[in-house]
């Protein structure tokens, strides 16, 4: 019996004009990440990333943390497979939203709400359902499309042996864990909303047999009792 363990990326820079980088935020919750891995005896086996930067980096400082001896899992060694790629949230979001020219006039209106975390949550929400229902055709990417991505990614993954680190994001977790958990569709982003920046969800997996062992653990920030250290985007 083979781990992979889920990892989602730490937080990205959502406020900035390039989002495929992490905070500083996002920075520290994966090294966090990597000095707890390292407290709790986890070693990988393989390393595997999306191809986005926020994946990578968080591997960098996940890994720089975990690491005893320079050694140990060099990143020419990792592989990087975009089939764990998240899918274009900002073309989802303006097909819901197409009065806005752009993404970056919609983080403005956003942030000119009242509350401008629930406001976006709610777009969101209704971008994501337009999405899923399957009655558009206009995504260069469709949510079908999307879950076979992922799931064959996963399917790659697991033909290897021993202990994976997948660096990731919430959305291609989400879809993984519907597979196995058996969530509907209009479901599943209930679950994806829930999923902490550096947060773990480990899956045991042996031929034609996928488990979930536990599901966004972030033990790892919040046994330092700060709560600016839990994020979700």
């Amino acid at each position: 019996m083979g781990s992979i363990y889920l990892i989602r990326h730490g937080q990205a820079s959502f406020d900035a004009d390039d989002y495929d980088q992490l905070s500083p935020l996002g920075i520290e919750q994966s090294r966090l990440l990597g000095t707890w891995m390292r407290s709790m005896g986890y070693a990988p086996d393989s390393i595997i990333c999306g191809s986005a930067k926020r994946h990578k980096q968080t591997a960098q400082a996940c890994l720089q943390a975990w690491r005893e001896d320079l050694n140990q899992h060099p990143e020419e060694s990792w592989l990087i497979d975009a089939g764990f790629d998240e899918f274009d949230h900002q073309e989802v979001l303006l097909k819901q939203c197409p009065q806005f020219a752009d993404f970056a006039e919609l983080k403005q209106f956003v942030a000119a709400q009242t509350h401008p975390r629930r406001a976006f949550q709610e777009l969101f929400t209704a971008a994501v359902n337009r999405w899923i229902s399957g009655e558009y055709a206009d995504y260069s990417e469709t949510w079908i499309h999307f879950q076979q991505r992922c799931r064959a990614a996963l399917e790659r993954a697991c033909a290897t042996e021993g202990k994976i680190w997948i660096f990731t994001s919430g959305g291609t977790i989400s879809a993984l864990l519907q597979q196995v958990l058996g969530i509907s569709d209009e479901r599943i982003f209930d679950l994806n909303a829930t999923l902490i920046n550096a947060g773990v969800t480990r899956l045991h997996y042996r031929p034609s047999k996928i488990s979930l062992s536990y599901l966004n653990s972030n033990t790892h920030l919040e046994m330092h009792q700060a709560p600016a250290l839990l994020s979700y985007r």
